[in-house]
């Protein structure tokens, strides 16, 4: 199992709303706000989900979940595409809203997120993983303030070595309470991974500086006396992705070509596809110690890419299936 830990929320997405009272001609169409499931973990496991489906990949989901109207709709949603989220914990406490503002179909969020049930974690209450999950995956929002963000980051610190570990700081700056906890906890956290996937804003803040972009990802594969991550992935938005091994190893993809809806859920689809991938050519351990062949890499990004480019393509978090990709 791949077990994804972090978010789930709510995204109200805005949408033209039908009302009682006729329009005026010419005036903008009344706009409202929809709830769609999402939080970029949340994505990643529906992902996983859907491209595990009829195959040997089970994907799971550890996050704090609400007994509310919403959480209710997050689990009926996890349940659809196949989503085991037996290990999740289970409050009264409200689920995360986070208001989209689309900006030339590119999301800006805004957050609610106080006492909630994602920010209900604490690392004295650590689930104990069954034997079936060998790869964790972390990343979001969750990993920003609090004891939530300290349970994941425990988490990842207490399985290092035992599981393969994959991270994607997504970072948001702008969420985080105390910035110098946050970026300390990132810095520690990526070097802890075997496999980080990043872009070039993320690294520019995690290690702040003038060092040039290539310099910084040498210092997450340095990691820790030489002991960090064996693949950085960077992705470039519209111009595709690279991978970098520990090795000097180095392959480029392009992005695939989609008319674009929106970008909710892009990158959180390629984590999946890229996932999906390399556990279903066995060599996810082998990315994580920096071993894989160059045509093992490239076929793994360029699979996170395809699934991205279908996920931007229609509104909203919406990652495809495994069928889609096939056919």
């Amino acid at each position: 199992m791949i077990l994804c830990c972090g978010e789930a929320l709510i995204d109200m997405i805005p949408a033209p709303v039908e009302t009682a009272v006729p329009r005026v001609e010419g005036a903008a169409a009344q706009m409202g706000f929809v709830p769609h499931c999402g939080g970029a973990v949340y994505n990643t496991a529906v992902a996983l989900g859907r491209l595990g489906t009829g195959g040997a990949m089970q994907a799971g989901l550890f996050t704090g979940l609400s007994s509310d109207l919403f959480g209710q709709q997050l689990v009926a949603a996890l349940d659809a595409s196949g989503v085991d989220h037996s290990l999740s914990e289970v409050s009264a406490q409200p689920t995360t809203l986070a208001f989209v503002h689309l900006v030339g179909g590119h999301a800006e969020y805004h957050f609610f997120d106080e006492n909630s049930a994602g920010g209900h974690l604490r690392p004295d209450r650590l689930p104990e993983l069954p034997d079936a999950v060998d790869t964790l995956f972390f990343g979001g929002i969750s990993l920003c303030n609090g004891a939530a963000a300290e349970t994941y980051a425990a988490l990842a610190a207490r399985e290092r070595g035992r599981r393969t570990i994959m991270i994607d700081p997504n970072v948001r700056a702008g969420f985080a309470k105390d910035e110098a906890a946050y970026r300390s906890r990132l810095a520690a956290m990526v070097a802890g991974a075997g496999i980080v996937k990043v872009s070039d804003e993320d690294l520019h803040w995690i290690y702040p500086g003038d060092a040039p972009i290539e310099a910084k990802i040498r210092q997450v594969l340095a990691g820790e006396a030489g002991t960090g991550p064996g693949l950085v992935i960077l992705t470039l938005g519209a111009e595709g992705a690279r991978g970098i091994l520990r090795s000097g190893l180095e392959v480029a993809v392009p992005a695939v070509s989609a008319v674009v809806a929106d970008t909710v859920g892009a990158g959180d689809t390629f984590n999946a596809g890229f996932l999906a991938a390399a556990h279903a050519a066995g060599v996810l351990t082998d990315a994580a110690r920096g071993d894989m062949a160059e045509e093992q890499l490239r076929a793994c990004l360029e699979y996170g890419a395809k699934a991205a480019a279908i996920t931007v393509s229609r509104a909203g978090a919406n990652p495809p299936w495994r069928s889609e990709l096939e056919g």
